[in-house]
């Protein structure tokens, strides 16, 4: 008799046969230094195609933040359309980013009919400038209705274009922010772009108090690692959960986990090695600066991450990582999975980003030095952040917030809900020092002896990392660790941004009517931020229960521990005239992201719960009633020969299958309730579904771990998680 389970043991028949990809990469030929931004019209290339007068307003526009000049329009579009037909492009493509987190794309061919039998090609600076595609079909919390359709794309000078190569043609893409017709941002890269704006003009501030002006502009800066799974692409169709919903809805914990620890930093194989080579490469020519691959903590877990650069080109690169892991795995029979917790029971994935600011000739603002106490411009941006932090750690909470992320974020994988800044052993005594006077001394690492003669002194640095800590600072930077692996990063990067702006700004404010030393009134500025902040500074373990309840009894730090009650954070007060104060969100466009976002949240949900329901009818009810027939079947034989018979076996599969039949039949009747509000839908299902759900697989799980396995329908986690 045929069963469901054929195509689960096809798959793993398939997969364990599964011969190593042999196409070598020839690193001779293909070299990193060869392959980085060769499919990129960066400025060098610019400078190649271009008259000089022109490349020159370009550049300042790109470095100095200068308003673009569009009467150069033409002049950058023909020389773009001549390198792009150069590399073998057929059409051109305005690249957006939505509010979906996602990439959109329209693609327009360079060919035109002349109406006397012939075609040419054709890019105008129009065209270059601006795009226009359908804004009614896209997330907009209001803003535009399903009638009003009009949006447009706006060329962003300082994000290069590139060239997208596939197996059939290759196409310009070109980074555009995304607004309606009223001017108001639908996109993440336009606000983005506006806080940088911000950002730089209050950092000018603080640094014309030192006396280190420059034209150009201080950019914040982001480097992202992104985790991510890997599975063969075999198990992955048999699963509607994860190609419906991106993680497993139901699945049993496996024998062997990341107990061994034996996974990170291991060996990586030789099938997953040839993935990752292939997709770096795609990465390199496109300008992104890859630099670390790895494995993961979790089996099937992996990791990329690039040095990190100008953060409106990094969110835009981001984006770019995510789509060619996933292209590239398609080539290799695999399937990348970017979601938080595709599985439960072993550790999710996160998208680390790194933050600081600078530019080429100020350097790194947020760089101690050898003796940080010393330090006095690095210690005002660090003080800077601190207070930017404490004062907005709800909205940095809100930022993070989907329902991918709920799974991960305070698990003990993940920095917990509760939103604190890790700043090590020698940044917390130079702030101690100065709190009771002044700082006048560094803690300093030393050298590590490793006990073997052979073995070189090392090093040691002056503290410790934390892997608990949400925001941590990490030696010249500081790691926004709470970010989802499935984020875009444009939003965290625009609220960072803004809230160090405001910081910023008011700390130029009090120096500029401040009398006297500056010094003297900078170190009186930084007492007071620390005294009146400390309390987001914790240095130790963010799993603890201690640590939570310090932290909201003590400290009086928010814990939003889900989405439903985090998102509501971006109607805050302080929220809504920060981001108004800087230009950056108009309390509309403010009102429009909630929106969207609790509307994902919600749709997410109820996604998820509409799969527990399909495949629990479809797949593992008949699973379990098939192999209670079997048993029932045995046992009465057994009995007829008066031979013991496994009857409790038989209850306990009838006791775990009733309850799930029951569970199913409850959820179903709780998604019959809707709520106009979208806010109260959100709250219902985190209350009531989301808690419903976890009793159902509570009992799927339980029968997976009973039935026979060659009824089983669904490949299991030892399955996809270890056979590639």
């Amino acid at each position: 008799m045929s069963h469901g389970n054929n195509a689960r043991l096809q798959a793993i028949a398939t997969v364990a046969q599964q011969a190593p990809t042999n196409t070598p990469i020839n690193t001779k030929t293909q070299h990193p230094e060869t392959l980085f931004n060769a499919h990129v019209f960066h400025q060098k290339e610019m400078e190649k195609f271009l008259p000089k007068e022109i490349y020159r307003s370009l550049k300042r526009t790109i470095e100095r933040g200068e308003k673009l000049d569009a009467s150069t329009a033409d002049a950058v579009a023909a020389a773009m359309k001549g390198w792009a037909l150069a590399h073998g492009a057929t059409h051109y493509t305005h690249v957006f980013y939505p509010l979906t987190g996602l990439s959109a794309e329209k693609h327009d061919s360079f060919l035109s009919p002349d109406y006397e039998g012939g075609a040419i090609t054709e890019f105008s600076g129009a065209q270059l400038i601006q795009g226009e595609p359908d804004g009614s079909s896209f997330p907009t919390g209001g803003i535009r209705q399903t009638f009003e359709a009009r949006g447009y794309t706006a060329w962003d000078v300082t994000s290069p274009a590139y060239i997208l190569e596939t197996p059939n043609g290759s196409t310009l893409c070109i980074p555009t922010a995304f607004v309606s017709w009223t001017g108001e941002a639908l996109d993440g890269k336009t606000p983005l772009l506006r806080s940088m704006q911000a950002l730089n003009q209050q950092a000018q501030r603080i640094l014309r108090l030192f006396g280190d002006e420059t034209p150009k502009m201080v950019v914040s800066t982001a480097g992202a690692e992104q985790e991510y799974f890997l599975l063969d692409s075999h198990f992955y169709h048999q699963r509607p959960d994860l190609f419906t919903a991106g993680r497993t809805i139901f699945g049993a914990k496996p024998p062997k986990g990341q107990e061994m620890e034996d996974h990170y930093f291991g060996a990586i194989s030789e099938r997953v090695m040839h993935y990752m080579l292939e997709a770096e490469q795609e990465l390199l020519k496109l300008g992104v600066p890859v630099k670390t691959r790895h494995n993961e903590v979790a089996p099937g877990q992996y990791e990329i991450a690039p040095v990190y650069e100008n953060a409106n080109v990094a969110a835009d690169h981001q984006q770019i990582i995510m789509t060619t892991l996933k292209r590239v795995a398609l080539r290799h029979g695999l399937a990348c999975l970017t979601h938080e917790k595709p599985f439960a029971g072993v550790n999710g994935s996160g998208k680390h980003v790194n933050f600081s600011l600078g530019n080429a000739q100020v350097g790194n603002l947020l760089e101690p030095g050898d003796n940080p106490h010393k330090n006095v411009r690095f210690l005002v941006f660090c003080s800077a952040v601190i207070r930017a932090v404490s004062r907005h750690s709800r909205l940095l909470r809100a930022v993070v917030a989907s329902a991918g992320n709920d799974h991960r974020l305070g698990a003990n994988e993940a920095p917990p809900a509760i939103i604190s800044i890790f700043l090590g052993d020698q940044l917390t005594d130079i702030f101690e020092q100065i709190k009771s006077g002044k700082a006048t001394s560094s803690k300093h690492g030393g050298t590590l002896a490793l006990g073997a003669d052979t073995l070189p002194p090392l090093p040691k640095h002056s503290g410790d990392r934390n892997r608990t800590s949400p925001f941590a600072f990490t030696g010249n930077k500081f790691e926004f660790r709470a970010v989802g692996s499935n984020q875009s990063i444009a939003m965290p990067l625009t609220v960072l941004n803004t809230i160090l702006a405001e910081s910023l700004d008011e700390i130029a404010t009090r120096l500029e009517e401040a009398q006297g030393n500056l010094e003297e009134n900078i170190t009186k500025i930084i007492r007071e931020i620390y005294t009146e902040h400390a309390k987001i500074v914790f240095n130790g373990d963010g799993y603890s229960d201690a640590w939570h309840q310090e932290a909201v009894e003590k400290r009086g730090l928010p814990n939003l521990k889900t989405s439903a009650d985090a998102l509501p954070a971006f109607m805050d007060d302080s929220t809504v005239s920060l981001f108004e104060k800087y230009s950056v969100l108009s309390k509309r466009e403010l009102e429009s992201r909630t929106s969207v976002f609790i509307e994902q949240y919600n749709r997410t949900i109820l996604v998820e719960a509409r799969l527990m329901l399909e495949m629990g009818r479809t797949q593992i009810l008949p699973a379990a009633y098939r192999y209670q027939g079997q048993l029932a079947h045995t046992c009465n034989q057994l009995q007829t020969l008066n031979k013991p018979a496994p009857t409790l076996f038989l209850d306990e599969i009838i006791e775990h299958t009733d309850k799930f039949y029951a569970g199913l039949e409850h959820l179903n009747k709780q998604l019959q309730h809707h709520h106009e509000d979208p806010q109260q839908e959100a709250r219902f299902l985190c209350d009531t579904v989301i808690p419903q759900m976890a009793v159902i697989r509570q009992h799927a799980d339980a029968l997976e771990d009973l039935i026979a396995d060659d009824l089983w329908p669904l490949p299991t986690y030892q399955e996809m998680l270890f056979l590639k």
